[in-house]
């Protein structure tokens, strides 16, 4: 390639990944490179090698789904020209690449031959790093542990993992809920990159059929509607809902996390849609004695500042970690309080905290102090869902907006608390603890927490759901008491924010969160089946010690 055309990708890739600074690096391209697999299936991959490069470099893989060229060939690009080697490989069944795209499926058996074959390629470094976002950082993860456990030799020597989940089923099935908008949009998206041409230009435009196809019931009927056809992988997310189904655990590699012996770098976002299991990743690690430098930003999934951040530290790591030079980051977790808007160096993750005990009460107001008996009550009716109002889902946007129109609905119960006489730090997972009795035989509770501006703003901070008297819920559900009322726990998401002095502090209850879980029918039947729903009558109690109740992980900077 000419040194005018590198100089044209070099201007178009300042403009994609805008905030970050390029390497001065000139680099080749080798397209197409094929990778045999353990079962004979050849995967294709491209190879950025800067023109002067350093011997001491890793080489750094990266496999995935969406394509190499373009605009998500810049992940390589931007590598190479900070002196790094990279291969970049598309996983089996896209791109060129042999086989059938079996999303999670493959990737610890490809991941394993890919690492192996690079070690034996001349142009290998001699040293090697994984890195990647998303999928990309699913593929990481798949092979990194199991490699280090029964082959090290041919294991990553460090890793970079962006937004990340090692397990996909939990977050398709988050506490028994389905991740509709997530599983159905990004099967519609793979669909049309898998037919590429005039499909791919589609998906510039509003995708009026998925739209639709988000309120098809049957949830089987979903994919069609958004497709034209069905689509393998989501029929089979479908049909499995008890996560503890071998076609789930098969694919799960949260445990071979602990194995992972290599220096770890990791990025995500208060809002993006793996966070949860990207911290619990970052966990294992540290309890297993290796501990990951963690970035934590006030970013979604696709939030382009990200990279101007995350880039940076990479380069840093890496060289760091392969050529002895010195960082002058030096705390472990680099973390953005919300609220604050400051960005702090702490320790870990989550720092150290102290639980603080809210009660929701019947008038619809909170405090630390036990709430006066009585019940509160709500309707929900699945055939008009009550909506998502933004939260973490793959498009951009997720980030906090105002609910306090939302709250006005008769679906959602709000609860407030007084005005705050001095800041409220929360760093962590908040559990809302909801005593709830319901006329269906199936239903959701749906937590949220706000922070409450003066001038009525009610904005986002974190939220959660769980599913009672579903399939793959039923022998973890809570039961009932003698009067019918269970108390359901609810593991709110990951959060670091300051309500400040004169803000209060919000909550909602409600039962569903449409599209971006699929709504509860109420009747129990199998989610890939049901058609038919019921009306729930919801009553959620209050008083004393046992009452509805919210904790909170309170930090004392």
């Amino acid at each position: 390639m000419t040194a005018t055309r590198w100089r044209i990708t070099r201007a178009l890739d300042r403009r994609l990944w805008r905030g970050v600074e390029l390497g001065p690096h000139d680099i080749t391209v080798q397209r197409d490179l094929r990778t045999p697999m353990d079962d004979g299936v050849e995967l294709l991959g491209d190879l950025y090698r800067p023109l002067d490069v350093d011997g001491r470099m890793p080489t750094v893989v990266i496999r995935g789904p969406y394509g190499r060229r373009g605009g998500i060939g810049t992940i390589a690009r931007v590598l190479a020209y900070s002196g790094f080697p990279v291969l970049f490989q598309s996983c089996r069944g896209t791109w060129g690449s042999g086989g059938e795209f079996s999303p999670w499926v493959d990737e610890q058996r490809d991941g394993i031959a890919t690492y192996r074959w690079v070690r034996r390629q001349p142009w290998f470094t001699g040293r090697l790093a994984t890195a990647g976002e998303s999928y990309m950082a699913f593929a990481e993860w798949a092979a990194a542990g199991a490699l280090q456990r029964e082959h090290p030799e041919d294991a990553p020597e460090a890793l970079v993992v962006e937004v990340a989940l090692t397990d996909f089923g939990s977050v398709a099935w988050e506490n028994g809920a389905f991740a509709l908008n997530t599983a159905l949009g990004w099967s519609r998206g793979m669909d049309r990159l898998r037919r590429g041409g005039a499909a791919m230009l589609g998906m510039l435009l509003p995708d009026r059929s998925l739209a639709k196809a988000l309120d098809v019931l049957p949830l089987g009927a979903g994919d069609t509607a958004a497709a034209g056809h069905p689509i393998e992988w989501y029929q089979q997310w479908l049909r499995h809902e008890d996560l503890a189904d071998e076609y789930w655990t098969r694919q799960s590699h949260a445990a071979s996390v602990a194995d992972v012996t290599a220096p770890v770098l990791m990025a995500t976002g208060w809002y993006d849609l793996f966070l949860p299991w990207h911290l619990r990743s970052y966990r294992r690690l540290v309890e297993a004695g290796n501990p990951p430098r963690l970035t934590i930003g006030a970013w979604s999934h696709r939030s382009p500042e990200r990279a101007s951040e995350a880039h940076p530290d990479t380069v840093a790591f890496l060289r760091e970690v392969f050529l002895g030079e010195a960082w002058d980051r030096t705390a472990p977790v680099h973390a953005y309080q919300t609220g604050a808007e400051r960005w702090l160096d702490l320790p870990e993750w989550p720092p150290p905290t102290h639980a603080q005990v809210w009660h929701l009460g019947v008038d619809r107001g909170m405090a630390p102090d036990a709430a006066a008996p009585g019940i509160s009550s709500y309707t929900y009716d699945p055939q008009h869902p009550t909506p998502a109002v933004g939260g973490p889902m793959r498009q951009r946007g997720a980030e906090p907006i105002d609910n306090a129109e939302h709250e006005h609905r008769p679906d959602v119960a709000t609860y407030r608390s007084d005005p705050l006489g001095a800041p409220l730090d929360v760093a962590g997972e908040p559990v809302a603890s909801v005593r709830v009795r319901s006329s269906a035989p199936s239903f959701d509770v749906f937590v949220r927490i706000t922070d409450v501006h003066p001038d009525g703003r009610s904005m986002t901070v974190c939220d959660g759901i769980r599913r009672i008297g579903s399939v793959g819920t039923v022998s973890t559900d809570p039961g009932p008491d003698g009067d019918g009322f269970r108390e359901v726990a609810v593991t709110l998401w990951p959060t670091f924010h300051r309500f400040a002095v004169g803000h209060r502090l919000g909550v909602q209850v409600s039962s569903g969160a449409h599209p971006r879980f699929a709504r509860n029918p109420g009747t129990g039947e199998r989610a890939v089946d049901a058609a038919e729903t019921v009306v729930a009558h919801q009553e959620v109690a209050h008083g004393g010690s046992t009452g509805t109740r919210i904790t909170l992980p309170v930090w004392s900077p």
